[in-house]
């Protein structure tokens, strides 16, 4: 009867699933005969058949395993045919099961092998499902046959669930049943087959919990058939059982009592008052027992025609379809001439889709009227635009959408038999997904809109909103049509489960028309209606199985053993991993929820996730995007009611994914800076609390059940605002230097290992370079800086550095962050070895979240708006995300750049000879004392040492050094203290030591201290390092480490000097005064006073022991003097009298900086002082080379040190007493009658003449014009007097003369006779007078120069000019000549 070759073209859709449908579906058969599962295949897996014996009682006594578990698969197979008795076929699929070719084990009927899949062909699956099909097919011609010696068929609604269908009830066992497949039998059901019935519980997929299986109501129906069924008064279906008392009292109820106004003898059928009230009117043709006798053919043959439709013989499918529409018509059956017109579109569809030529029946067209006109003209006119579309499918495309609108008025007419919602709303939905692919297909019905209609496949491209206007149907006609089957919300003949799947199906056709937000207020419903459901199955199930429902999510699970959320709706492991994630991320999406990552697709959700900073910046962006999208309130209801719908399921990662996202939407995504941007959430703290809590409930109970894998994402991005590594102790900071810096690579160094006034960058301060440096295998400290914008804590597990570059190892911390705050939080770490090291971020655990990576954003960030949107609806946010435009200002993640350098030992000073780093000293006392230094590291020696000082007369000296009022003495003053007048230096040793200290060992260093006023404390600076090569072979930078002692010094005063004068010699001087300072034997007494003069000084003793002083002079002159202590003694010491070659040249500098340019003095001096002031200096620094002074004690504890006699000031007086002038003039008289050589003293007599001789002698280096000035006058008189003795009185020639050029270094002598007129004593002065200045040939000064390596420079110009233009100088005698006149008698 259903043989394919009468109609090869044709095809059989399986619908595969694994549940029996639910009652309200298996009610609606036959009039929606596809509803009824016709075959059940069972599958086993091959590979088992001969590990283990898969039951002993069925296996019976076969000789191996294989045939022992054949047979059990055998018998399982029966038992199916036993439970599920109406399907027709019944099949056992043994998978990767081949055929032993030695000793085959024969399969019994029913069973059938599928080898593996190497050992498959291309068509060994095909050929299987045929073998199936043929057998199914052959089942269905006895079917068929059944169904045409029915007179009469119900309508969906108006029966009770023990019709005839056919044969057995679903899902119970029947023990009474003697053929499983007779068409016409019906067995007795183990408990209550009602519309309402629950099959077995573990077949059946159901929104509620399920109650376990009663089996004490068994009632038999009955077989009979009646020969005109009853209309039924109320339907079964009306009041299906939607609570869990419902359920459990119509199982325990058994079969439903018949009806009171139903007629005894009708078996479980009922009729309806009004079939009672016409029951006994007339007969005849036309009358009412006619009608329903065509009524009822009719109906059979619209169920053959569906017979012949899933069947594949869809042309006698239509010729059966057009008889009974034909009639239903006629008859005004309008249910069932609609269902006849649905099942002919599908037949036409079909046909088409094949490319089998028809013709559009007349049953299908509209009735003539004005309405219809355009329809009928439009049909008379098609001729296809497209030359590939027949006209019979363009035909049907113009009648398809009014065609479709006739058969859901006839489904939906209001008449005694009316259909149910659930086939009604499934119907509308059907003919608006036909509807939508048409329009998807640009209103042409051809290959694109097929594919879309049989194969479900949607355009690659999706819609838009905008406009088509000239596509027909509309999107807005399909719209309206669709929400026909929108359930009403009070409605009661709706189950959970039917109302989820229409509202499903509602959202399924709207989202590819493009109708994004409506599809979300329908997903909305659905969500809700879920909630509902799954709360109230949920309690109800547990308190089923003996549980409070207020023992959460783990008690249900483990009451099933399931991990995860397949208790409440009954699924198979695994089975809520299949979309319900998709359905509400959708649903999310659609109202522009900011989840974790906008731009991830639902599928995605298996592909792990990035946390690199270009991931992370792309998601702030995303979720930045989906701020400005939509209304706040909405999407937290949406979450909210997400969240109650993963509850309800339960589905842990649900819970924790809604938590998190409603947290995130809630947040402003704002990372605050100083300018306190608001970052407060838009929801209550309470809230948060309950949703941080429900994060943490909900991870701990996934753990417990070992799914560790599942976690929430953290909510707020800007996690780490800061990390910076904590400051290491100044001991420990590795400093760089540069090779230039080594000692040896700058020639001027001192014992101290650098020069005061060479710049020693081992003093220096570590700057921000050194900031950044590591120590291979040394811990190191960080400050990770938190943000917390929420009004809740968080709870921070575990976190750890993320680096990059040179091998880190972090440690792992844990913290509490404080509601709505910046906390900073210590992280340690060691690097394993030297080179480029980058902290990026921070790896982070918070309860209940994900472990992941957050980058660092130190600056201020605010999510702006993007005004130049150019799409609406949804498509701006998508649009948003796919451009990848940056709004707002730039995000920037920082990192922490630092570079870690090999293994370094660390020094530490293990003792020192000091007394508690404390030390007295005396005034000029110098103390030697050791310090002894330890290398605490096990593994690195030290090999480069250098030593650094400082004391706190440094700073004051470094001031006057760089104060521009100091005088050019004053500033060398302060040089020559700070470089040769050191408070601690190191002692130098005969021998080169090797500066070295071996891992673990110790090495100790002498050093010296000097007391000097205002050394109140010291320090002493090593830094040290290992180099691993000679320092002269070092080619880049190192690093030292520096430890410091720091001393405490008390420098007490020792012997002062108080007063100090320069006296001159004149005359003869006493021998006491000779013995007194030991000159008695060393220079002839008639020189002294030319040579010599006597320096005084007063020397006090501020010690409270005695005190000797020893006093070195020139020539080997040593004075000693014994000072009591507080009191003062008086010392004189020789000095010889000092020329000076240029006593007017500039005071030098010890400061090379200072050697290399000119400061131009802001003094305001005038020459003479300052020629005055460069003398000074020169005399004291001549006084200084030849003078010392020692002191030691004389009682008490023995010292000794020096007297500093730097604190010597000059004044013009004494430097006259010193100064030995360039020109010497000796005066001498003689008298031509005595012998030459006498004293001056000699009396000469009256008018006798003598001869006045005049030495001039030149000292300096330059020649000298002189000119002589004779200056007599007599003694012991006042001036007026003294000089009038032109008649006392005599000479020949003048007293004042021009002389030659005196060369350098020669002497002239000049003779002038003179005669005494009276006696007395006259004195004879003189002075030579420079009266022309001499210059230096031009010739021999341009020689000079070019003879000079370098042009000179103008300095010495301009300090020349600070002294003044040269002008003619005058000296006059030191001594006068003395002549005493006597009378000649």
């Amino acid at each position: 009867m259903f043989s394919p070759l009468a109609f090869p073209d044709g095809a059989v859709f399986y619908e595969l699933i694994t549940h029996v449908p639910p009652p309200s579906h298996l009610a609606l058969s036959p009039f929606d005969f596809y509803r009824e599962p016709l075959a059940v295949i069972a599958i086993a897996d091959g590979e088992e058949l001969n590990r283990v014996t898969f039951s002993k009682r069925h296996s019976g006594n076969a000789p191996t395993i294989a045939e022992q578990n054949i047979r059990t698969l055998d018998q399982e197979l029966e038992d199916l045919r036993d439970r599920f008795g109406r399907a027709l076929v019944h099949r056992v699929l043994i998978f990767d099961h081949a055929l032993s070719k030695e000793n085959p084990v024969p399969l019994p009927e029913g069973l059938i092998a599928i080898p593996p899949p190497d050992e498959c062909k291309r068509t060994t699956m095909k050929t299987i499902m045929c073998d199936i099909t043929s057998q199914l097919l052959a089942e269905m011609t006895r079917l068929a046959k059944s169904f045409e010696a029915w007179n009469f068929i119900d309508s969906p609604g108006q029966s009770q669930s023990t019709r005839q269908t056919n044969g057995a009830s679903w899902g119970v066992d029947d023990a009474g049943s003697v053929n499983k497949r007779a068409s016409q039998f019906i067995p007795g059901p183990q408990r209550s087959s009602s519309t309402s019935g629950i099959p077995d519980r573990h077949m059946n997929r159901m929104s509620m919990p399920v109650a376990p299986t009663k089996h004490n109501s068994a009632v038999s129906s009955s077989n009979s058939t009646p020969a005109r069924p009853s209309t039924p008064v109320k339907s079964g279906l009306s009041n299906p059982p939607t609570t869990f008392d419902d359920l459990t009292s119509g199982m325990s109820s058994g079969s439903s009592t018949p009806d009171r106004n139903s007629r005894p003898g009708a078996g479980d059928h009922f009729r309806s008052e009004s079939s009672d009230r016409v029951s006994v009117q007339g007969f005849g043709p036309g009358g009412l027992n006619d009608r329903f006798r065509a009524k009822g053919k009719s109906r059979v043959k619209i169920l053959m025609g569906s017979l012949y439709l899933q069947a594949g013989r869809w042309t006698d499918a239509l010729k059966e379809l057009i008889d009974g529409a034909t009639v239903a018509k006629s008859i005004n059956d309008h249910i069932w001439h609609g269902k006849a017109l649905e099942l002919i579109t599908l037949c036409l569809l079909l046909l088409g889709w094949v490319k089998v030529d028809f013709q559009v029946p007349s049953i299908c067209l509209p009735p003539q009227d004005k309405s219809t006109a355009a329809t009928y003209a439009a049909l008379e006119a098609a001729t296809p635009t497209d030359a590939g579309q027949p006209k019979h499918i363009r035909n049907l495309q113009i009648i398809l959408p009014d065609l479709l609108d006739r058969i859901a008025g006839l489904y939906s007419r209001i008449s005694a038999e009316h259909l149910p919602p659930l086939p009604l709303a499934e119907t509308t939905i059907r003919f608006s997904k036909i509807l939508s692919a048409l329009h998807l297909a640009d209103g042409k019905l051809g290959e694109r809109a097929y594919e879309i209609m049989i194969f479900g496949k949607l355009p690659s491209t999706p819609l838009t909103t905008s406009p088509r206007l000239t596509v027909v149907p509309s999107r807005q006609s399909i719209v309206t049509f669709l929400f026909r089957a929108f359930p009403a919300s009070s409605s009661e003949l709706l189950t959970i489960a039917d109302r989820v799947s229409i509202l499903a199906g509602i959202a399924s056709v709207l989202g590819p028309l493009g109708h994004h937000r409506k599809k979300a207020m329908v997903t909305r419903e659905l969500v809700s209606v879920l909630i509902s459901g799954l709360v109230e199955a949920r309690t109800r199930g547990a308190a089923d199985m003996g549980i409070h429902p207020a023992a959460g999510l783990v008690a249900l699970n483990a009451a099933n053993g399931h991990s995860n959320s397949a208790v409440a709706l009954e699924l198979g492991e695994g089975d809520v991993e299949q979309g319900i994630e998709a359905f509400l991320a959708l649903l999310c999406k659609s109202y522009g929820v900011v989840g974790f990552d906008m731009k991830k697709q639902p599928a995605d959700d298996a592909i792990s996730t990035e946390d690199s900073d270009t991931a992370v910046i792309d998601r702030i962006r995303g979720q930045a995007a989906a701020r400005f999208f939509g209304f706040t309130s909405v999407k937290l209801n949406i979450l909210r009611a997400c969240i109650n719908f993963s509850e309800a399921l339960p589905d842990f990662n649900g819970v924790l994914k809604f938590s998190g996202d409603l947290l995130r939407t809630a947040g402003s995504g704002v990372a605050p800076g100083p300018r306190k941007e608001d970052a407060s959430p838009v929801i209550t703290r309470d809230e948060q609390t309950r949703l941080a809590t429900n994060i943490s409930k909900t991870s701990n109970l996934a753990k417990r059940l070992g799914l560790n894998q599942l976690a929430a994402e953290y909510w707020d991005e800007f996690f780490v605002r800061g990390i910076a590594l904590e400051p290491l102790p100044i001991t420990r900071i590795p400093v760089p230097h540069a090779k230039s810096t080594l000692p040896g690579a700058v020639t001027a160094r001192t014992s101290q290992d650098v020069n005061p006034f060479i710049y020693n960058p081992f003093l220096k301060q570590p700057d921000k370079a050194a900031d950044h440096l590591l120590v291979a295998n040394e811990p190191a400290t960080f400050r990770v800086t938190l943000q917390n914008p929420y009004d809740i804590e968080v709870d921070v597990e575990s976190l750890r550095l993320d680096t990059s570059g040179a091998e880190f190892e972090s440690n792992f911390e844990s913290t509490i962050i404080g509601p709505y705050r910046t906390q900073i939080l210590k992280v340690s770490g060691t690097p394993k070895g030297p080179g480029a090291l980058k902290v990026t971020g921070a790896i982070i655990r918070v309860r209940g979240c994900r472990e992941r990576r957050f980058p660092i954003f130190k600056q201020p960030w605010t999510p702006q708006a993007d005004v130049k949107v150019k799409a609406t609806g949804l498509q701006a946010l998508e649009t948003t995300l796919a451009s990848g435009a940056l709004v707002g200002q730039p995000l920037k993640v920082e990192s922490v750049a630092l570079n870690v350098i090999p293994k370094q030992p660390i020094v530490i000073v293990k003792s020192t000879t000091l007394p508690q780093a404390s030390v007295m000293v005396l005034e000029g006392e110098r103390q030697v004392f050791s310090i002894t230094l330890q290398n605490l590291s096990r593994t690195t020696p030290v090999d480069f040492m250098l030593f650094s000082f400082q004391d706190s007369t440094q700073g004051p000296l470094q001031a006057g050094i760089n104060n521009r009022d100091a005088t050019p003495a004053e500033l060398y003053e302060y040089e020559y203290i700070l470089m040769r007048r050191q408070g601690l230096r190191r002692l130098n040793k005969k021998e080169p030591e090797k500066r070295y200290i071996a891992p673990g060992g110790t090495a100790t260093f002498d050093f010296e201290i000097l007391g000097k006023p205002g050394l109140t404390n010291a320090a002493i600076q090593i830094d040290y390092a290992h180099l691993g090569v000679p320092p002269e072979e070092v080619t880049d930078k190192f690093h030292t480490r520096q430890v410091s002692l720091q001393l405490t010094v008390t420098v007490n005063a020792s012997v002062e000097l108080t007063r100090l004068d320069i006296l001159p010699l004149s005359g003869p001087v006493p021998k006491p005064l000779l013995s007194l300072i030991n000159l008695e034997s060393k220079v002839d007494p008639s020189t002294l006073a030319d040579e010599y003069c006597l320096l005084s000084m007063d020397l006090r003793n501020a010690w409270p022991n005695n005190m000797e002083v020893e006093m070195d002079g020139e020539d080997g002159i040593v004075i000693e003097e014994h000072v009591l202590p507080g009191n003062t003694s008086r010392v004189i010491v020789p000095l010889r009298r000092i020329y000076l070659e240029d006593p007017h040249a500039s005071i030098p500098a010890l400061n090379p900086s200072r050697q290399r340019q000119f400061v131009v003095s802001t003094s305001k001096i005038t020459p003479d002082m300052e020629r005055s002031n460069r003398e000074a200096f020169w005399m004291r620094e001549r006084i200084l080379e030849t003078l010392t002074a020692r002191w030691k004690t004389a009682s008490g504890p023995k010292r000794s040190g020096y007297i500093d006699l730097r604190t010597i000031r000059l004044s013009p007086r004494m430097m006259d007493a010193l100064r030995i002038d360039d020109i010497g003039i000796e005066i001498s008289v003689q008298d031509p009658g005595q012998t030459v050589g006498e004293s001056v003293k000699e009396t000469i007599l009256v008018d006798n003449f003598v001869q006045v001789k005049i030495g001039i002698t030149n000292r300096s280096a330059k020649p000298v014009y002189p000119m002589l000035r004779l200056m007599p006058a007599l003694c012991h008189r006042p001036l007026n007097v003294a000089l009038d003795f032109t008649r006392k009185f005599a000479w020949n020639g003048t007293l004042q003369q021009a002389l030659p050029l005196l060369a350098a270094k020669a002497t002239t002598e000049v003779e002038i006779q003179a005669m005494a007129l009276c006696r007395g004593e006259f004195e004879i002065g003189a002075s030579v007078e420079e009266y022309q200045i001499w210059e230096e040939p031009k010739e021999k000064k341009e020689d000079e120069e070019t003879q000079e390596s370098r042009q000179r420079s103008d300095t010495q110009t301009m300090l020349n000019a600070i002294i003044g233009a040269k002008e003619r100088r005058i000296w006059h005698s030191r001594q006068p000549c003395i002549i005493k006149v006597v009378d000649q008698d």
